[in-house]
């Protein structure tokens, strides 16, 4: 609507991958594909954490929980995105536009959190194997996951809120395949220094925090593993933990290489669409390769 020759934005258009007109039915099939693989990958992992006896551990509860995640994560733009390829309507309104930027930071700091206390439960299992089923209950299992989804979610609301205070006076065009704070502070009118000091510092500490809890928790389990006297004893402790390892590997590989102001903005879209799937994709199959429980929960799963 406008008023005194000044726009005011009510909605806006995710450009998304409209450059690429003749592949819009390709690009449809690729991020379904992706999108039910992710939902059967990660729903089988929830189901067979829940009904199998010999999974009712901290660990596998844990995992449980992330898998949830990682639906609900993607699930915050992967159906939004197929809604565009198909209606090729791309419009989002303010507030469709706030609730999403919203959803994937409170979703996105809850997966840091989640994958830290998922290092702290092998930290203890391994460097205090007498005190695990006393630290690692089932009430204390419930509050840390609690804790991981909701720790970051009065700072990442105001956040956003702070964002989308913002005056959007000029063109509603982003160019990206979701809403995120910095294609938003892009069209924002006015001086947006301190929102995006703002914006990147929450980001660093919810972030970095995490990170550091991991790296402290996986050395003092290496420096546990290196004094097991057999080999055996070794490549079994070790064993426990790959798996989650290679999950932080693998998120924190694509968190590194997250868009760059130098970056084209093509590139920018594909590393998005990486951070926002990747995981999710491949969390159940890293876990059911390396994880003979979980091979053999899914067998009888299966079977039945």
């Amino acid at each position: 609507m406008a008023r005194d020759n000044l726009t005011i934005v009510v909605e806006f258009i995710l450009l998304g991958f409209s450059d690429l007109p003749n592949l819009q039915g390709f690009l449809f099939a690729v991020f379904f594909i992706i999108y039910i693989s992710i939902l059967i990958g990660n729903g089988l992992l929830i189901i067979i954490t829940k009904i199998d006896p010999s999974l009712q551990t901290p660990m596998y509860f844990f995992l449980g929980n992330f898998s949830f995640l990682e639906i609900c994560y993607t699930s915050v733009t992967l159906p939004r995105m197929l809604a565009d390829l198909w209606t090729q309507k791309r419009t989002i309104s303010f507030l469709q536009c706030a609730v999403q930027t919203c959803s994937l930071y409170v979703l996105g700091v809850a997966e840091c959190l989640l994958l830290a206390v998922m290092a702290y439960d092998r930290y203890v299992a391994i460097c205090k194997p007498l005190y695990y089923p006393l630290i690692m209950n089932r009430r204390i299992c419930i509050q840390l996951v609690v804790v991981s989804w909701i720790i970051g979610v009065p700072v990442l609301v105001e956040e956003t809120y702070q964002i989308f205070c913002l005056n959007f006076c000029g063109p509603n065009k982003l160019n990206h395949i979701f809403c995120d704070a910095p294609p938003l502070l892009e069209l924002a009118c006015g001086d947006t220094y301190k929102r995006e000091i703002s914006v990147h510092v929450a980001a660093l500490a919810f972030v970095i925090i995490p990170f550091l809890l991991i790296l402290t928790s996986y050395v003092k389990i290496i420096i546990t593993i290196l004094r097991l006297p057999s080999t055996s004893g070794r490549c079994k402790a070790f064993s426990t933990c790959s798996s989650h390892l290679i999950v932080v590997g693998l998120f924190y590989g694509i968190v590194y290489f997250q868009p760059k102001s130098s970056y084209s903005e093509g590139f920018v879209k594909i590393l998005a669409l990486f951070y926002t799937t990747v995981t999710s994709m491949f969390n159940p199959l890293i876990y059911s390769l390396r994880n003979k429980d979980v091979i053999t929960a899914l067998r009888k799963l299966f079977h039945k």
